[in-house]
């Protein structure tokens, strides 16, 4: 397997971040943090901000997904 691919097969890192004053840890994979993280570059935004949107998307959802869950699902959603 080549050695770029297999990087991206890493276990998730857990990060802290703030939402609505309030801290909380989200778990995903490395490639989904560089992910998030060139995401509220490109849209200007602190990533704190970015997962507070995505989380408030993901509460009015009629069945809203973990937020973790909801995080992947908004980006992989951003490249279709």
């Amino acid at each position: 397997m080549p050695r770029a691919v297999a990087a991206i097969f890493h276990p998730p890192v857990k990060r802290s971040v703030q939402i609505a004053g309030h801290k909380t840890s989200i778990s995903l994979e490395p490639l989904f943090w560089d992910m998030l993280k060139d995401a509220a570059a490109r849209e200007g935004v602190p990533l704190n901000a970015l997962v507070a949107r995505i989380d408030t998307e993901r509460i009015a959802s009629a069945t809203p997904p973990g937020l973790a869950s909801a995080i992947r699902l908004w980006l992989v959603a951003g490249l279709i």
